[in-house]
């Protein structure tokens, strides 16, 4: 039996608060976007002051990254879990598949994280997730609070080189070509149709990755023998 992870109390309180101010977050963003709603209704939520919300978070958008770094380490996790029993393309469909669930849970959460990504692409990275708030997070997600803080491109990366050592893809796929398509085609898919039919994000991701992969083999074929690199 896992014994519990024991934090002192001000581990606790600081996870506790950060994590409670995400909380409010996702559900207003289930209504309506971050700019309605203000650091002083969000700390009336929170029951706590503005100068303690800057204690935890130096702005409000603050919390969008922070909310993408909880799904990126929920992710990393389900993608380690995978890729003890598989490799290759099924570690990248099982996570796609995976995403597709929690996308479906939160529609409004992924429509502001891909919005906030596209506005701020030079932005300081928050510290990192505590293992108090991994914790208390995810409580039945064993192991999470020893898992590194990959990002989802780095998962991805690793097993289309899996993929291309095992046969799955040519020995001569373009790596950075197909970071690119399954990049776009992860947060594409949900931005394009998650409020119209959020339910059919599972197999459009699906269809997607058959052309991609399909695509990739194409392109191989024309372009003869010489290997992929994996790009940094």
């Amino acid at each position: 039996m896992a014994t519990t992870p024991r934090f002192s109390l001000r581990e606790r309180k600081f996870a506790r608060t950060r994590l409670a101010l995400a909380e409010i977050v996702t559900h207003h963003l289930e209504n309506a976007p971050l700019e309605a709603l203000s650091v002083k209704a969000l700390c009336e939520r929170a029951q706590i002051s503005e100068a303690t919300f800057f204690n935890y978070f130096p702005k409000k958008e603050a919390i969008v990254v922070y909310l993408d770094k909880l799904w990126s380490l929920e992710l990393n996790w389900y993608g380690l879990q995978v890729a003890g029993q598989q490799k290759g393309l099924s570690v990248i469909e099982a996570l796609f598949r995976y995403a597709a669930i929690q996308i479906q849970k939160k529609p409004g959460l992924m429509g502001e994280i891909i919005a906030y990504q596209a506005r701020e692409r030079m932005r300081k990275p928050l510290p990192d997730i505590t293992p108090a708030e991994r914790t208390m997070a995810f409580r039945d997600l064993a192991g999470i609070e020893e898992i590194g803080e990959d990002s989802l491109e780095t998962v991805f990366r690793k097993a289309l080189q899996q993929a291309v050592d095992q046969g799955e893809l040519p020995p001569n796929t373009l790596i950075a070509a197909a970071m690119v398509g399954l990049v776009s085609i992860f947060y594409g898919v949900p931005l394009a149709i998650q409020h119209t039919s959020p339910a059919t994000i599972g197999p459009m991701y699906r269809q997607q990755l058959a052309l991609l992969w399909a695509g990739l083999r194409t392109v191989a074929a024309a372009t003869g023998s010489q290997p992929g690199k994996v790009s940094n």
